[in-house]
């Protein structure tokens, strides 16, 4: 699907980190740009940044993780012609599982896999009867093995690119295609929100696995445009990830990490 000035998109989790670098990289492709994020300054002042002639962009303020906000969401969309839907807010967890807080357990279960699905339930009608549009899901490649300390975060991802693939092949043929970003480690805010309040920080992995921002989005929109139906950016993290996905669980299980506890 090539973009166009005729196109409207819509991203979550826009404030900050991949979901900013999107629509800073959609915004000179597309008419339209309808940002969602909970913190409204920020989205005010990349909407400043964005705005030019041809570009409409619309902010609004929504906290994903509580219902209400999230029906609001939904009632505000209804009836907009939203060609592009990028779902990419997402939340995380650091710590053994025993030691989680229910809340923020809710808070990422409604955020990573409830808000996801009922945006997608609710725009792609829209898409359907235009027959055009993309559906584009921020995985992870968490979502393909299990990650001891991120169990909850982990298997919401596993969700989310089970989902993306499940529709992707219900979608055949119908002129709407549906892409999984699953990125590896990036550096963005999510370290910082993952962490558990004076706790260990997420380990940041590597640096010669990280891929910048810059990439991920730049490699999830040429996926986009190709119609791709899955992408992991930077070539070391889809080899690293092909291999690790060919192996038997028995062979990948004693390279788990041993969890601290007190």
């Amino acid at each position: 699907m090539r973009l166009s000035v005729q196109d409207t998109v819509l991203i979550t989790g826009a404030s900050s980190g991949l979901g900013r670098e999107l629509a800073r990289q959609l915004g000179p492709r597309v008419g339209r740009l309808i940002l969602v994020a909970r913190r409204r300054l920020l989205l005010e002042e990349l909407a400043a940044e964005l705005r030019r002639p041809g570009l409409v962009v619309d902010c609004f303020e929504a906290d994903l993780a509580a219902d209400e906000s999230l029906r609001a969401l939904l009632e505000a969309v209804r009836g907009e012609k939203v060609t592009v839907l990028v779902n990419n807010a997402g939340l995380g967890d650091h710590g053994v599982f025993e030691e989680s807080d229910r809340e923020r357990i809710e808070a990422m279960l409604a955020v990573n896999i409830g808000a996801m699905v009922w945006l997608t339930r609710e725009l792609l009608p829209g898409m359907l009867r235009e027959k055009r549009g993309t559906v584009l899901n921020v995985s992870s490649i968490a979502g393909d093995l299990p990650v001891p300390g991120m169990a909850v975060y982990a298997a919401t991802k596993a969700f989310v690119t089970s989902f993306s693939e499940a529709l992707r092949a219900e979608l055949r043929g119908a002129g709407v295609n549906v892409l999984t970003l699953c990125p590896g480690p990036v550096d963005t805010g999510f370290r910082a929100v993952a962490r558990r309040g004076d706790g260990p920080e997420l380990l940041k992995g590597p640096g010669f696995f990280k891929v910048d921002v810059e990439q991920v989005a730049r490699e999830g929109i040429a996926a986009m445009e190709q119609g791709g139906a899955r992408r992991t950016p930077g070539l070391l993290v889809r080899t690293v990830m092909g291999l690790a996905g060919a192996l038997p669980m028995a062979i990948v299980r004693p390279f788990f990490p041993k969890q601290k506890r007190p």
